[in-house]
């Protein structure tokens, strides 16, 4: 079943990109980005405590991985996710998986209209940092989840400077110009990566027992480093950033990349480490 274009968003922006190339690159390459972000899943849904009969909400559920592994320990999971190409991705492999219990929605979690404490649990991989307003979002979710026990639980990079991935962003960055990644922001990858401000927005949107505990995990980006340089510069960030770089200062940027990959190839693979918090709280 298509999606239809959503008009209730609290962020345009967003909706654009990951109706448009962004989000087609990460359909069509579900399994490397999963290859990139598996690490943590384990962690994340034992944090969350699922239960056989609850009812869970995997918050930016992209290609559905999350909602696939919470659905085989709950009741029914719900993904919900701006994303058409991703969500499209998401419905075939659930069908294709026989998860019968797993549904997906294309919609703004900030804004959507949640059926009222009609969650146990909510869940997240990557997918809070970019609301427009994360205590509007996050008062929203938690309306959404039962009171007195509603579970939320979500992982989100530490900053840039602690992974490993910046030491390859930092030769790229001396043949092509890259933005400053470990700059403080309201929306965007970093905007949790300070503890101290994830508590505030969580306990202005009305949680409680909040803990935000340092979680590391192992990144696969590709086969060797020419592979993993290769899918890079494919990530629609990378390609905006470069889109007014000369050709031949990218060709250098890209061999720089594969050159510090190079330090992470195994005989697996490229593996890189991969800084995170994981993120615990309760709906008062």
């Amino acid at each position: 079943m298509a999606d239809t274009p959503i008009t209730n968003t609290a962020n345009m922006h967003q909706y654009e990109a990951w109706n448009g190339y962004e989000g087609r690159h990460w359909a069509e390459h579900q399994a490397r980005y999963d290859a990139l972000n598996n690490g943590v899943n384990e962690p994340l849904l034992a944090a969350a405590a699922l239960r056989a009969t609850d009812t869970v909400l995997d918050i930016g559920c992209g290609n559905g991985s999350v909602t696939r592994l919470a659905a085989r320990r709950a009741r029914q999971a719900v993904g919900i996710d701006l994303s058409a190409p991703m969500l499209e991705r998401a419905r075939a492999t659930a069908e294709a998986e026989g998860l019968p219990n797993v549904t997906h929605v294309q919609g703004d979690a900030q804004v959507h209209a949640f059926e009222p404490a009609s969650f146990d649990a909510a869940v997240s991989r990557y997918g809070v940092m970019f609301f427009a307003d994360p205590v509007a979002a996050f008062r929203n979710i938690a309306g959404a989840l039962r009171p007195g026990d509603g579970r939320l639980a979500f992982v989100c990079p530490q900053s840039f400077d602690r992974q490993d991935q910046a030491r390859v962003f930092a030769a790229v960055s001396q043949h092509a110009p890259l933005p400053d990644l470990t700059a403080a922001s309201e929306t965007g990858p970093a905007s949790f990566a300070d503890p101290s401000r994830v508590r505030a927005v969580l306990s202005a949107a009305g949680f409680e027992g909040i803990e935000v505990a340092p979680l590391e995990a192992e990144q696969k980006w590709g086969r060797d480093p020419s592979d993993a340089s290769e899918f890079l510069f494919g990530w629609g960030p990378m390609r905006h950033w470069l889109r007014d770089a000369p050709e031949e200062a990218v060709e250098r940027a890209r061999e720089a990349a594969t050159e510090a990959f190079g330090m992470y190839a195994t005989e697996e693979g490229v593996r890189l480490r991969m800084s995170c918090w994981l993120v615990t709280a309760t709906h008062a």
